[in-house]
């Protein structure tokens, strides 16, 4: 038996560039750098001079921990690190917010301050989070210096559409700073499952007596949207069948929203026409459904005492039968009593690779806790993952997964980004 535990987070040690310009939205870069800093990365700020405006350099540099630049040519900050050595610092550069201003200055290759300098001179991959009024944004030249900007390598997170500082509505908003940082996990993460098609289902399904009443269980979705996000953080394409939960979706995820089992089934059937590498069957599928379901609201009184129920499809087993079987079945488990043993029996009988299981007696883990502990069973071997956040255990799976299934398979692991200017 073997036993799986370390750090998963992809920022954690990864060094970020941050460089803020004279935005209103400015105001959410402290935030950017607080959350890099709590997932371990280390972090350095570049300000222009106008966003000196809207931040001050005491704050970023209290939250950071490093000193803030802000000038090309200061003799005290060029001795304690020149700008060239700056560029060369960082596995990322993210500017949030870059101004309209700034945009133009990025596309056109000035080099008259600080940031601007940085961009042209660093190997890094560079990702800019517009935020400027919407006009502003969808002026002929604003999307001209974009497209230049993305010809060259940049990647753009954002803008949305939304309420914009100035009162209007439209495209040009900055990203929140956690879908920021999200997609720099998503960008920075290693690829271990770069090009594989990834088939999840996640959460509990719901099954109808009448349009107010129906069967289900205390799934969530955690662990299912985590598999999901972990998987996008591998370089996989992810389509994710969930059933009712409120989970956001992460970044690279493709979500398609069901109800009941048979829904499942139909939707995982029709994903399967597309060549899929790997399924996990997280969702927790009910068992059975009510024999009898009706269009209208039923009375009290209709109702009867004893419910007649009809079994659900083996989403797993006729997964596993299908004329396009995915290359790897992953089934899960819960189980409160003789569980490995339950778990291998099931397996068996499902046609399922890989076999996780999940001890739900615990009351610190499983449905709708915020962690988790499996055993994975795969033939005679069993891996033990100890209690964690979702997250964590989901990276640890899909590392597993990878390495054990698709590993030579993955040229080029950690996949780098361009430089985005020539």
């Amino acid at each position: 038996m073997r036993t799986l535990f370390n750090t998963t987070e992809p920022l954690a040690g990864k060094r970020i560039l941050l460089g803020v310009c004279g935005s209103i939205a400015a105001y959410k870069s402290p935030e950017i750098v607080r959350e890099l800093t709590r997932l371990g990365a280390e972090v350095r700020v570049v300000m222009t001079r106008a966003a000196g405006q809207f931040v001050t350099p005491i704050t970023l540099q209290a939250l950071s921990g490093q000193p803030v630049r802000q000038d090309l040519f200061a003799a005290e900050e060029e001795a304690a690190m020149d700008h060239i050595r700056l560029a060369r610092w960082p596995d990322a550069v993210v500017v949030a917010p870059v101004s309209a201003n700034s945009l133009a200055r990025f596309a056109l290759g000035l080099g008259d301050d600080l940031l601007s300098t940085l961009l042209l001179v660093t190997h890094a991959p560079i990702f800019l989070a517009p935020a400027m009024n919407a006009s502003m944004w969808a002026h002929p030249a604003t999307q001209d210096h974009a497209r230049r900007l993305r010809e060259y390598g940049a990647q753009f997170l954002g803008p949305e559409a939304g309420a914009l500082a100035c009162g209007e509505e439209g495209t040009g908003r900055m990203l929140e700073p956690e879908q920021i940082v999200a997609q720099l996990r998503l960008a920075l993460a290693p690829k271990t499952l770069t090009g594989k098609q990834v088939l999840i289902t996640a959460g509990p399904t719901w099954e109808s007596l009448d349009p107010a009443r129906g069967l289900t269980n205390r799934a969530s979705g955690k662990q299912g949207f985590a598999l999901a996000q972990a998987c996008a953080e591998a370089g996989a394409q992810v389509h994710l069948i969930s059933g009712p939960s409120h989970e956001t979706t992460s970044p690279g995820v493709l979500r398609e929203n069901v109800t009941s089992a048979q829904e499942m089934l139909e939707a995982c059937l029709r994903a399967l026409e597309t060549p899929t590498d790997l399924f996990i069957a997280n969702a927790a599928v009910a068992d059975h459904r009510p024999a009898l379901q009706s269009t209208q609201k039923l009375p009290k009184s209709a109702i009867a005492e004893h419910l007649t129920l009809t079994l659900n499809p083996d989403i797993v087993s006729l997964v596993h039968q299908h004329s396009q079987r995915p290359r790897v079945i992953v089934a899960f488990a819960a189980e409160t009593r003789d569980h490995l043993e339950s778990a291998r029996s099931k397996a068996a009988r499902k046609g399922a690779d890989i076999m996780v299981i999940n001890d739900i007696s615990r009351s610190d883990s499983g449905m709708g806790a915020e962690s988790n502990a499996c055993s994975i069973l795969e033939g005679a071997r069993q891996t033990e993952i100890p209690i964690c956040s979702k997250i964590d255990l989901a990276r640890h799976l899909i590392h597993y997964i990878a390495q054990n299934h698709f590993a030579a398979e993955v040229t080029d692991p950690h996949e780098t980004l361009a430089n985005p200017h020539p």
